[in-house]
């Protein structure tokens, strides 16, 4: 005898991905260049809202000996397409990737150097 119930529906996801700017400054371990005074990090987080995806990345930063200074949010992949910004296919790519993973992915680091 077979069990023919139905699974049940699973729910859609009420994560989006965040694109956030976060600078960070100085801290032992932080691996950024010896010379460097500090770094910029291009990130997609996800997150049910974007309050959520900025205190992930942080936690995430700190666990990673990093010491995040300020975060900008530039909003969903929707409200940027809104805002008229055009989105590269490796972006998106990157922005699914951390949908799917539920993830924090630095996409770039630019190091700051007086």
């Amino acid at each position: 005898m077979t069990d023919e119930t139905p699974k049940p529906a699973k729910k859609p996801s009420r994560q989006q991905v965040f694109t956030l700017l976060v600078e960070v400054g100085r801290k032992d371990g932080d691996g950024l260049p010896r010379k460097a005074t500090g770094a910029a990090l291009m990130i997609y987080a996800s997150g049910v809202d974007e309050a959520e995806a900025v205190r992930e990345t942080v936690a995430i930063l700190k666990q990673a000996d990093m010491a995040p200074l300020d975060v900008t949010g530039y909003g969903t992949l929707e409200e940027r397409l809104a805002d008229g910004q055009e989105i590269e296919p490796e972006e998106r790519a990157l922005m699914a990737r951390a949908l799917e993973e539920n993830a924090v992915i630095v996409a770039q680091i630019t190091p700051f150097e007086d």
